[in-house]
């Protein structure tokens, strides 16, 4: 029929949500890390994830509220909190959370953020993993891919990070990767004013993890947030 699909054909034909939402389809892979979209089946997981635990027992709190929001209503609050995150997904400004499996088991979430990217070529990186996966070296190798994954597959010209002053395990990744801090301020956390640090990374200090890369979803991903596949 020279190519062009029958009425019955596109009857048949189903738009999947990868499709409409590139985000979901993306998947890295290096060695034991994984990071891929936050489907819904993955919701659950890793709300109980958030449940079990982020921060140690008096330490740092985070800045959103995972820990103050009741056990019963935080997996309810954290499915609305991803939920937007992908109705809010533009061009423009975008956040891509992905799940971080470690061994094939879901141990936490790694984000990517921008703000007009095609115009700055940054991205912002954040992360979390719960407790008892924590102080394994897997905090530094989400970072690593990540960063990798920026410059090597979004052709990003800078990565930034963030963390609050007394946050010494993510001061301490940021600069095993190969941050260089690049100023502070000061932010309301719970009531009280905290310095805030930023970390800057390009791509020629990147300190790269051990395995390589392999990507899948790429191209969709790119035509999402406005580059060419």
């Amino acid at each position: 029929m020279n190519g062009v699909m029958s009425t019955a054909e596109a009857a048949d034909a189903v738009t999947t949500v990868e499709a409409v939402l590139p985000l979901l389809g993306l998947r890295i892979i290096a060695g034991p890390v994984e990071l891929r979209g936050i489907t819904d089946d993955l919701l659950g997981p890793l709300a109980d994830l958030a449940v079990e635990g982020i921060s140690s027992p008096g330490g740092p709190p985070f800045l959103a509220p995972w820990k103050t929001e009741p056990p019963q209503d935080l997996p309810r609050f954290f499915a609305q909190y991803y939920w937007r995150l992908r109705a809010d997904f533009t061009p423009q400004r975008w956040t891509a959370p992905l799940a971080v499996l470690w061994h094939g088991e879901p141990a936490g979430i790694q984000e990517l953020f921008a703000d007009k990217y095609l115009v700055n070529r940054t991205t912002e990186t954040g992360s979390w993993l719960t407790r008892r996966f924590q102080g394994r070296g897997i905090g530094t190798a989400i970072r690593q891919v990540i960063a990798a994954f920026a410059f090597d597959y979004l052709d990003a010209q800078q990565v930034v990070s963030t963390a609050f002053s007394d946050n010494a395990a993510s001061v301490s990744v940021s600069r095993k990767v190969g941050f260089i801090e690049n100023g502070a301020d000061t932010w309301a956390r719970e009531g009280k004013l905290v310095p805030h640090l930023r970390f800057l990374l390009s791509r020629g200090n990147l300190v790269r993890y051990e395995h390589p890369l392999a990507v899948t979803g790429l191209a969709a991903f790119r035509r999402s947030i406005g580059m060419e596949s």
